[in-house]
């Protein structure tokens, strides 16, 4: 029995000896990793910020709570003055004022076999600090944050907003992801079997790096103005979707750019369909103001002047025997070409733009934006179409003249009317203004380059032109500003519509610049298949005077007090059908039908 026993104890030494000798590192590294405890910190999501500093979103710190519910049955408190075993009901109304939650349900919540389970989401941090006071055994907390949006649907989808997993769903919260999202720390710790960190006992923290501001371009006021103009339009007419885009003229920054319909960011589950900012994914015909391009090009090439008159017919007819036409029937009319683009003549303007060759067209359409991305690289954002000229079919090569057979979105089409107010220089447009250097001061961000396009005289030649657009004998009187000099394009499209394959509906839309004299802001406005009226003249101009009308004051610009130039419509009388200076359709009769 003694040689058993002494063997026993020989093989008790020799496993005492294994780990507390030769294992010892190996053991005590084991027990600690079962007691030790890693939590993460989440780092804040930087802010979303207007030109002025306005908020548009923000982040804010949360709790969520949960329960280790094997543990709660064990809770003692102070019951008059006496410690007492309260469990899991004496926890549940103790919590109950706390979360919201009726204590019977609590109840429920706290009872059962579960090592983890959530009790709360969005939990302020005063709440929990009360929460934590309870000492209530198996009750924990994780940190979180919550995403706000105190400008609601007036930007949301120009802003973006933040899924449940807290991954960016779109707008600048996914453009500027890298900047905003900070990178994440976390708290080592030993704990106790109930969880609970064990006191003086090791623990290191890597304390995380909060994400960096940034600040947009934008004006919340004017966006709120503008969401709200395009809204009520869009329901008065019964449109599918509406959007205005405010540009300043000079930098090519984004003041406001409105869409709708909206969503509201706060819960972006209910209105998944309008995440996408239209103003930036949706391409169409612009329809006449593209005939701005047109008019730019053919004064540019020394092809034709403001002055020059033009014999436009009620038909004509071009690749192979296709008959264009005005909107509206007419005799022959003799216009300038300023009259032209006034009364937004189909006709006047093929006869006009077929004089430039159509490589050259070509080059200048590119030269405006066309067929390309703005550089911004903002979430959807659609390049439009703009075939290369081997491609072009016959029609489509003079279709392109007045502003069909080719597609843009709205921020291009501002961007051609911002080229001619700004003295022919394009400045792509940008959104971003600065982004936060971490240290409490903001770094600007670089500038896109500008795009020479046409030359300040052909500029301030086709301003005039569009000055004549909003006079009582063009086709937008109703954007007239008090006051203002005011210049402009109307539009209207046959819209395209990919559900049914073919053109469904018309694109209204009407662009234009104040002072003109001295152009500080475009505004474009563009509604897609109104129903109560579809004229851009008449259902998109009105947006566009208040929309001006609202930034002029917000931005105080005032009046420049000129007189606006006398712009020729109408010739003074027919002139000679052998006039070699007059524009005519030159074409053979035989190559019309029944010549």
């Amino acid at each position: 029995m003694t040689i058993v026993v002494l063997f026993v104890f020989s093989i008790f030494a020799a496993q005492l000896l294994r780990l507390q000798g030769f294992d010892a590192s190996a053991v005590s590294a084991d027990a600690l990793s079962q007691r030790t405890a890693t939590v993460a910190l989440p780092a804040l999501r930087g802010a979303i910020l207007d030109r002025k500093g306005t908020v548009l979103a923000s982040s804010i710190e949360r709790r969520t709570v949960t329960v280790d519910q094997t543990a709660v049955p064990s809770y003692i408190a102070t019951v008059n003055g006496v410690r007492t075993k309260v469990g899991v009901a004496g926890a549940a109304k103790a919590l109950a004022p706390l979360l919201g939650i009726p204590a019977d349900q609590l109840v429920k919540e706290l009872t059962g076999p579960a090592k983890y389970r959530v009790l709360q989401k969005n939990v302020t941090p005063l709440n929990w600090r009360k929460i934590n006071e309870l000492g209530i055994n198996g009750i924990y907390s994780e940190a979180t944050s919550d995403r706000t949006y105190p400008t609601s649907t007036a930007a949301a989808s120009l802003v973006g907003f933040l899924r449940a997993d807290g991954s960016p769903g779109g707008g600048l919260e996914v453009l500027m992801d890298n900047t905003l999202r900070g990178k994440s720390g976390m708290t080592v710790y030993e704990q106790s079997q109930d969880g609970r960190p064990i006191p003086n006992a090791r623990s290191e923290t890597v304390a995380p790096v909060p994400g960096r501001d940034v600040r947009l371009t934008i004006d919340s006021d004017l966006q709120w103005f503008a969401q709200n103009a395009v809204a009520q339009k869009v329901i008065e007419t019964g449109a599918l979707s509406g959007t205005v885009v405010v540009e300043q003229v000079k930098t090519g920054q984004l003041l406001a750019v409105a869409s709708y319909p909206t969503f509201d960011p706060n819960q972006p589950g209910q209105a998944s369909d309008n995440w996408t900012n239209k103003a930036f994914s949706d391409v169409y015909e612009p329809g006449s103001t593209g005939k701005v391009m047109t008019a730019s090009a053919a004064i540019e090439e020394g092809v034709i002047t403001p002055s020059t008159v033009v014999e436009v017919p009620n038909q004509i007819y071009r690749a192979d025997n296709r008959r264009f036409k005005d909107s509206h029937d007419h005799p022959t009319e003799y216009l300038t070409f300023a009259g032209v683009l006034a009364q937004s003549s189909n006709i006047g303007t093929i006869l006009a733009g077929e004089k430039v060759k159509p490589e050259t067209m070509y080059s200048y359409f590119r030269k405006f934006g066309l067929g390309q991305t703005s550089g911004m690289n903002f979430p959807g954002e659609g390049q439009g179409l703009l075939a290369n000229v081997k491609d072009w079919n016959g029609s489509q090569r003079y279709t392109m003249l007045f502003g069909q057979g080719l597609s843009v979105n709205a921020l291009q089409a501002a961007g051609v009317f911002q080229t001619i107010a700004n003295n022919g220089v394009r400045m792509p447009p940008r959104i971003v203004a600065a982004t936060g250097d971490g240290h409490g001061g903001f770094t600007a961000a670089p500038a896109p380059a500008p795009v020479d396009v046409v030359s300040a005289s052909t500029a301030k030649q086709v301003r005039d032109m569009l000055e004549g657009v909003v006079s009582k004998d063009g086709t937008a009187p109703e954007a007239k500003i008090p006051g203002y000099r005011v210049a402009g394009k109307t539009g209207t499209a046959d819209r395209y519509d990919a559900k049914v394959g073919g053109y469904s509906g018309k694109t209204a839309s009407f662009i234009g610049f104040a002072p003109a004299d001295d152009p500080q802001i475009v505004v474009a406005v563009t509604l897609q298949r109104p129903v109560k009226g579809y004229f851009g003249g008449v259902v998109a101009a009105p947006v566009f005077r208040d929309v001006m009308t609202y930034a002029l004051q917000e931005l105080q610009i005032p009046p420049t007090g000129t007189t606006a130039p006398v712009v020729k419509l109408k010739a003074d009388s027919v002139p000679s059908p052998t006039d070699p200076t007059v524009v005519r359709d030159r074409q053979s009769v035989a190559s019309r039908p029944g010549g």
